[in-house]
């Protein structure tokens, strides 16, 4: 399925922030975008990959510094930000890597994928107009839940387990911003997505050589080139769906055209997501602003 025939909207005038839009699916949702006429923000760590990309996109961009891994930087990036925005894409994040933690001393994959996220959309927020649309993944369900008293995985890190619970924070987080817009009567909406399947560089970053070269022949058999796996983000963005949507490949495999993804059972945890949220709000100092 291409994107072409999906029915879009015309963004002429409108304004879309995508993280870690250099490569990937956030390249692809970014010429998406542009390409239906909204001005694409690139928020991204390297600006000089972030023009490289601009390049590459027919439309109106602007490419802006962005560190999830320093919250000075998002802090940064909100304060110089004027004017509305119809679009957030919090699309940018690390998968499996080796434990590190952030500048604030987060667990990486949590402190980027989730609280790095979770303050820029807060501190975004009152400009927002239409969707914030997060990025989230299949793999979710490789977390049972989030460890609160064990935010760090001190007592036991493993890629995997990391990401999967940084992938179930954004989904818990999309389903208490929802919750908190819908309670001041704001019509944002708050969604997410997650590609399938797709063939981008967030594989392969391990640190263990086998499992590394195993995802590169999976890339190369299975999984679905970063334009189809970005058409999920896409769908949330510009289609026609309810608040707290999760939208996914409907096809075999993870892939396949956009439509409802399910979820598990800890990412429907609504008192586990108001947790996460006070937790977070703590650990960054941003809270919910509306």
């Amino acid at each position: 399925m291409s994107a072409e025939k999906i029915s879009m909207p015309d963004l002429n005038g409108r304004t879309a922030v995508i993280t870690g839009a250099n490569s990937g699916l956030g390249l692809e949702t970014a010429k998406v975008l542009a390409g239906l006429g909204a001005r694409v923000v690139l928020a991204v760590r390297d600006t000089g990959k972030g023009e490289a990309a601009a390049r590459l996109i027919e439309g109106e961009t602007e490419v802006r510094r962005l560190d999830l891994a320093d919250l000075a930087s998002v802090r940064a990036f909100a304060e110089g930000w004027k004017g509305d925005l119809e679009l957030l894409i919090n699309n940018a994040g690390l998968m499996a890597v080796p434990k590190s933690t952030t500048e604030d001393g987060f667990e990486t994959q949590f402190g980027v994928n989730h609280l790095g996220h979770f303050a820029l959309t807060n501190l975004l927020l009152e400009h927002v107009t239409g969707r914030v649309v997060t990025v989230s993944s299949g793999l979710h369900r490789l977390s049972r839940g989030i460890h609160f008293d064990d935010v760090n995985l001190e007592k036991g890190y493993t890629p995997y387990r990391a990401y999967g619970r940084s992938k179930l924070a954004n989904l818990l987080f999309t389903l208490e911003l929802q919750r908190r817009l819908d309670e001041v009567g704001s019509p944002v909406l708050a969604v997410a997505a997650h590609p399938g399947y797709a063939a981008t560089n967030l594989q392969g970053r391990t640190g263990n050589a086998l499992e590394d070269r195993a995802m590169g022949v999976l890339n190369k058999v299975v999984a679905q080139s970063a334009a189809h796996g970005a058409l999920p983000t896409i769908h949330a963005a510009t289609q026609d769906v309810p608040g707290a949507f999760f939208a996914g490949p409907t096809g075999l495999f993870m892939n396949g055209a956009p439509g409802p993804s399910s979820r598990s059972s800890a990412a429907r945890d609504a008192e586990a997501a108001r947790r996460l949220w006070d937790l977070s709000e703590e650990l960054t100092g941003v809270s919910f602003p509306l």
